[in-house]
């Protein structure tokens, strides 16, 4: 028992990923739904509508987080197939692996998605079209960032193995409370809020929010999301080509496998 014990021990100690891991999921809740429910006791009439704003950006966070799964699921099946040294000793180039995992964790998105999105009218009597053709640029955006993330992560799992696999499955809850996903950003303190600032969730739902509450369109937000989403999506790109000539570099992408 005691052998056991250390065995896991020490590959828990031995692994930040999976030390962070163990960290981040209690944190994570307490201080998203802390935010959650600060804000509607300070603010309880901001909604005229609360489940209809609530269900679109639960709708609009769901399609972000599928894009961004997707994508990482996608790059550990070939992990968990004992494909992943086939796949990068096959004559494929780096981009080209990168575009079809963007196209394929598309039809996966749109596939989970779609079916959530016909139930919301008949059940709910709430429809996402109701945002208009700013819909697509929100969509768009959010897709670009899943993306983004996906490369971000995958990144890590050419860096650090199969072990970064949990963090592939928390990133976006890390972000979730800094995303402003169902609150505005005045709620968070002062230091969330620049760091905030610098993501584009924080005016992709804001301008979901604006529409559904106001009825104002504010091409801005959208703007300054599609600015930070080219800049985070050339920095994932350049990272994870980084990680692989390194991993190939060390040797790891012959040992990459369950």
């Amino acid at each position: 028992m005691y052998g056991l014990f250390l065995r896991h021990f020490f590959l828990i100690k031995s692994s930040f990923p999976r030390i962070l891991d163990l960290i981040y999921w209690p944190s994570i809740q307490i201080i998203l739904w802390g935010f959650i429910s600060k804000f509607f006791s300070t603010y309880s009439d901001y909604y005229n509508n609360t489940v209809g704003v609530i269900l679109t950006c639960a709708i609009l966070y769901d399609f972000l987080f599928r894009s961004s799964i997707s994508f990482n699921m996608l790059f550990l099946e070939e992990i968990w197939s004992r494909n992943f040294t086939n796949l990068f000793i096959a004559p494929v180039k780096i981009g080209e692996i990168i575009i079809a995992l963007i196209f394929t964790a598309l039809v996966r998105t749109l596939i989970g998605l779609v079916p959530a999105i016909l139930l919301t009218s008949p059940l709910f009597g709430i429809s996402i079209l109701n945002l208009g053709v700013p819909l697509f640029f929100l969509f768009l955006s959010l897709y670009v960032f899943g993306i983004t993330l996906g490369l971000f992560v995958s990144s890590g799992l050419l860096r650090f193995g199969p072990s970064f696999e949990n963090i592939a499955w928390s990133s976006l809850f890390l972000l979730a409370p800094l995303g402003c996903i169902y609150y505005p950003i005045e709620i968070l303190p002062e230091i969330f809020q620049i760091l905030a600032k610098l993501l584009p969730l924080v005016y992709i739902f804001d301008e979901a929010r604006s529409i559904l509450v106001n009825n104002v369109v504010n091409y801005n937000n959208i703007f300054h999301a599609f600015y930070l989403n080219i800049i985070y999506l050339v920095i994932g790109i350049s990272l994870f080509y980084y990680s692989f000539f390194q991993a190939r570099k060390k040797g790891s992408l012959i040992n990459m496998g369950e």
